[in-house]
């Protein structure tokens, strides 16, 4: 899971990415941009205005310019990459695409800036200008490291593009969070927490596990295919910071006929190692791993809480959760407190 299509998908609805303004959607909405299901084709679909798409579509542009579509983030953070998806859009694609981003402080708010004066805003490269083809995904990587809430997706001149994912690091405002002195969800992706690792994901991804809220169905959650072997599958998440875990949570929400039998939870501190490939390799095959939770029965479609079970354990910066033999799970949390300011006295 090194690529950065791994990562998390800034933008997504899910965790409150919203499309704030278009200067044109004359054919196909801009909310259709961040929609999380795969863009569809409906034949001989069309409404009042033309053919029904799946996705953000202008007019046919006939003076000079081109068109634009700003999204704000559902979380801040770094950058790694966008996928600019034009699928079905083969005759009424843009020739070319670039991606701009910029931080806007909360107190200053999108009306006065974003929705109103676009333009006023010190918009910061990510991509330039870039051809396109149509009915492709196109991965376009990102080398910025600054910290940014929204971006704005340029096509030139005109025409429609089905997805826009904003893959990134998520960056919290750890200072806000430590002022509340609480308790937090450390495996919680608005955290900064994200999976590194895992041994099989054909039927869902574990970023699901992280997510906010309960699973909405059993697509959305972790789901590994059947095992016909021996061995058990895993996955490896990064917490969003190194601390100390107090309370389990493991959610089969929805999973009912293919949930785990059992479960196991594991740590470890891997220090200040960079956030690298091999990292994510070395943990995998590593012995180094501390128990948290001993292998436990689950249950179907249940939320099982686990404090006084759990093990007196170190900071840790990663957990492994290990299912037997196979199965789904909806939701992980690990509650804890960041290791500066956790007491185990």
């Amino acid at each position: 899971m090194s690529d950065w299509t791994d990562r998390i998908d800034l933008a997504a609805i899910q965790l409150g990415g919203r499309v704030v303004r278009a200067n044109d959607e004359f054919f196909a909405s801009k909310e259709n941009l961040i929609e999380p299901h795969d863009p569809v084709w409906l034949e001989g679909e069309y409404t009042d205005r033309g053919k029904w798409m799946d996705g953000w579509e202008t007019r046919r542009r006939r003076e000079p310019g081109h068109d634009w579509c700003i999204i704000r983030l559902g979380l801040s953070g770094q950058i790694k990459g966008v996928v600019v998806d034009t699928t079905h859009f083969k005759g009424n694609y843009p020739e070319a695409c670039s991606i701009e981003a910029c931080a806007l402080d909360p107190e200053v708010g999108e009306a006065s800036s974003v929705l109103k004066l676009p333009d006023a805003v010190d918009w910061v490269e990510l991509v330039p200008r870039t051809p396109l083809s149509g009915d492709t995904r196109h991965e376009l990587a990102v080398s910025d490291e600054g910290r940014y809430t929204h971006v704005r997706l340029n096509i030139y001149p005109d025409g429609g593009v089905a997805r826009l994912r904003v893959f990134g690091d998520v960056v919290p405002d750890w200072e806000a969070i430590s002022r509340h002195g609480e308790p937090i969800d450390l495996a919680a992706v608005e955290h900064g927490a994200r999976p590194i690792s895992c041994s099989d994901k054909f039927f869902s991804d574990p970023r699901n596990l992280l997510m906010p809220g309960r699973g909405e169905n059993m697509g959305d959650g972790w789901e590994t295919r059947r095992r016909r072997g021996p061995g058990y599958d895993w996955v490896i998440i990064q917490l969003g910071r190194r601390g100390v875990i107090q309370q389990a949570e493991i959610d089969t929400c929805h999973f009912k006929g293919n949930y785990p039998d059992t479960c196991r939870l594991e740590l470890c501190d891997a220090g200040d190692s960079p956030d690298s490939e091999e990292l994510a390799a070395n943990l995998a095959r590593g012995d180094g791993w501390q128990e948290l939770l001993p292998q436990t029965k689950l249950k179907a479609h249940h939320q099982h809480f686990f404090t006084g079970e759990l093990a007196e354990c170190d900071p840790a910066t990663h957990v492994r959760l290990s299912i037997y033999p196979d199965g789904g799970i909806s939701r992980l949390r690990l509650v804890g407190r960041p290791s500066e300011a956790a007491d185990r006295s």
